[in-house]
């Protein structure tokens, strides 16, 4: 997915933010387009050591019989591993609102459990973070899908989406607090 945010500065001149939704050819930063939410050298610094980890139990587990007592509880742990990780992941997003307000991710999050992976690496919430961060003032955003269908075809060159469902919507009532004084 690919968005537009259409912002005015303090002085009423137009602004346009771009973005992309997590990652562009596997880089979060490109130039000419809104970064993440997130500190890039403090995710991979906190993701180095884990994700090794994570990937050698995975090795670990390909190599056991399934269904042995061994196997079961080397996949526990590496599901906890995991869980703990995306945990610390999503306490690097700090959320700002309309209203300059900064929250983590996890206080703002309305969806029921834990926020899923990926949440606020979609275009919406990347361009309203670095609207607000900056003072803009937004006026119009787009989200629009550029690339080949997927097989369900839930997702169609060319056409304009709404916010997902499961990762944005539920952290946008935050973000968006404020704007109507705007």
């Amino acid at each position: 997915m690919f968005g537009v945010l259409i912002c005015r500065d303090d002085c009423g001149s137009p602004v346009v933010l771009r973005a992309f939704s997590g990652q562009y050819n596997g880089l979060w930063q490109v130039e000419g387009w809104t970064g993440p939410i997130f500190d890039v050298t403090a995710f991979n610094d906190l993701i180095h050591r884990p994700e090794q980890e994570i990937k050698r139990m995975g090795r670990e587990l390909a190599a056991l019989p399934r269904g042995s007592g061994h196997y079961r509880q080397l996949l526990t742990q590496r599901r906890t591993l995991s869980q703990h990780l995306m945990r610390d992941i999503h306490g690097l997003y700090q959320l700002v609102n309309a209203r300059g307000e900064t929250k983590p991710l996890s206080a703002v999050f309305l969806g029921s459990g834990a926020p899923p992976a990926g949440t606020g690496d979609c275009c919406g919430p990347k361009l309203l973070y670095h609207a607000f961060s900056r003072g803009l003032k937004p006026e119009a955003m787009a989200e629009f899908y550029w690339g080949r269908s997927n097989p369900s075809s839930t997702r169609q060159q060319g056409r304009f989406y709404p916010a997902c469902s499961g990762k944005c919507r539920p952290i946008l009532g935050f973000m968006l607090c404020g704007l109507d004084r705007q």
